[in-house]
């Protein structure tokens, strides 16, 4: 089991960031949501993205050194892929 938390793919979905720590090892995740014009109300998979980041250490995102980074697809897949490499990086 893991000690890495993620909310639902929904979460990111809807544009939101989520950080997380677990111990000392911290994690955001930042989506990037591109909306389908010109109603802008429905979620183009293909051109969106989620990207995560981590970094060890009792400091926040903005005072700490980035140690590894990766940009995944807008997808079920993807947040599965995205899991996987944050749990394998703890």
């Amino acid at each position: 089991m893991s000690n890495v938390w993620l909310p639902v793919f929904h979460h990111f979905e809807n544009g939101n960031v989520f950080t997380g720590s677990a111990g000392p090892f911290r994690y955001k995740i930042t989506p990037n949501a591109v909306l389908i014009p010109p109603q802008k109300k429905e979620l183009d998979y293909a051109a969106s993205s989620i990207k995560a980041e981590y970094w060890h250490g009792p400091l926040s995102y903005e005072f700490s050194a980035i140690e590894g980074e990766k940009t995944f697809p807008m997808s079920q897949e993807g947040y599965a892929a995205m899991r996987t490499w944050l749990e394998s990086q703890v």
